[in-house]
């Protein structure tokens, strides 16, 4: 580890992460500019054809700086809604980070989607622009959008990193390498999907994403890696990913797509490490050895859900936290076995400082969030309370997550 690095402070201060991942980002590599903060697990050459990356603060922050120029130069109205269209990995991750630097609205697309339900998030999104790669798999996702995007009018740019780029759609490496870069804007929030569902987008304002990766980290000591198995095009990989990540002065390793023995070398890499992994992942965790770098584990579950109760091998093993996720909501982070959501009345709401989720004695959840959580307007005005699809529901420990009848 670099000097630097030993002495970057373990919880840098909320303050820049309120104002957007990028702002926290220049602040993060100012302090500790030789730390590593994107590498790339698994073979992805044999991926999408390029080799894995490794970025420090320092480097990344200028390439940020030099693609939000090049997305400056495209001249959209400030706030413009940005598609990225990735499967994971460092290029996603200084996409995004990009997109919110140039002033506009970052709008993760899941990876799995095709054409139709391209064609939907873009209509119902607004998007005029999206940044995707060239080759994902057998997949070709700058070709497919350069053919999506002759139904939108709107859609006025495609950008892409990797060589054989379609006509049409601008080369992200080439941006990357030009000279110049731009200060950070203020982060204005980003934009997901509920439910998955293409049509239904949802806004979440910087200061909210921001309190929702603070809530998550102060869970645990933050570590110096955060090796994820999510992909990054929801509040739920975000969070714990690429926002934990930056807020903590860590770095981010992904592993998409998973692959068993790239696996087991990430885990072995004598860093101390938080890995996320879904909930699906549990049980084949548990016949996993896990080295002493694994310091804490994120068990990430999609209501509804019933959340497990704590065993013995969360006794002996790594600090167990439980990621409870919300649909596009919320996410509530508690250690294995402690649910301690608030059950406030309507009538004390105001008394909570800073709180996230709630729950009234009807048991029915509710979440902090904008007054345009669930549509695509410019939000305005303070966070409000807003329902939620879900009840909670406590009996003899075990804590069950239903939706609401």
């Amino acid at each position: 580890m670099s000097a630097h690095a030993a002495h970057f402070p373990s919880q840098p201060a909320d303050e820049p992460l309120r104002q957007g991942l990028a702002i926290a980002l220049m602040a993060a590599a100012r302090l500790a500019p030789q730390r590593t903060l994107l590498r790339d697990a698994g073979d992805r050459r044999a991926w999408c054809g390029r080799p894995a990356i490794t970025w420090t603060y320092e480097a990344a922050a200028e390439i940020v700086g030099r693609l939000a120029r090049g997305i400056a130069a495209w001249r959209l109205a400030p706030g413009s809604r940005i598609g990225l269209f990735f499967a994971g990995g460092a290029e996603s991750s200084l996409a995004h980070l990009a997109v919110e630097a140039a002033g506009h609205l970052p709008c993760p697309l899941s990876p799995v989607w095709e054409g139709e339900a391209l064609s939907a998030a873009i209509e119902s999104a607004g998007l005029v622009a999206v940044l995707t790669e060239g080759r994902r798999g057998t997949r070709r996702p700058a070709e497919e959008l350069a053919f999506t995007a002759l139904r939108h009018f709107g859609l006025r740019f495609l950008a892409a990193f990797g060589p054989g780029l379609p006509d049409g759609v601008i080369s992200l490496d080439a941006m990357a390498l030009e000279r110049g870069i731009i200060d950070p804007a203020p982060g204005l929030g980003l934009l997901t999907f509920a439910g998955g569902d293409p049509r239904r987008p949802v806004r979440r304002d910087a200061a909210l994403f921001g309190a929702a990766v603070a809530a998550h980290r102060e869970r645990l000591p933050s570590p110096e890696r955060v090796l994820t198995l999510l992909p990054p095009h929801d509040l739920r990989g975000l969070v714990t990913g690429l926002g934990m990540a930056v807020a903590s002065g860590a770095s981010l390793e992904t592993l998409i797509p998973f692959d068993s023995a790239a696996f087991r070398v990430a885990l072995m890499r004598p860093v101390p490490t938080r890995l996320v992994v879904p909930a699906a992942f549990e049980a084949a965790l548990a016949e996993t050895t896990l080295p002493w770098t694994v310091r804490a584990i994120d068990i990430v579950h999609r209501a509804p859900t019933r959340m497990p109760v704590p065993s013995a091998r969360d006794v002996v093993g790594p600090p167990c936290l439980d990621v409870l996720v919300l649909d596009e909501d919320a996410i509530l982070t508690r250690p294995r076995g402690r649910w301690d959501i608030p059950t406030l009345d309507e009538s004390r709401a105001s008394e909570v400082p800073h709180p996230l989720v709630r729950r009234p004695r009807n048991g029915r959840l509710l979440c902090r969030a904008a007054p345009s959580h669930r549509d695509t307007d410019d939000s305005s005005g303070d966070a409000i309370w807003q329902e939620t699809a879900y009840c909670a529901h406590q009996a003899k420990g075990v804590l069950a997550v239903i939706p609401t009848p």
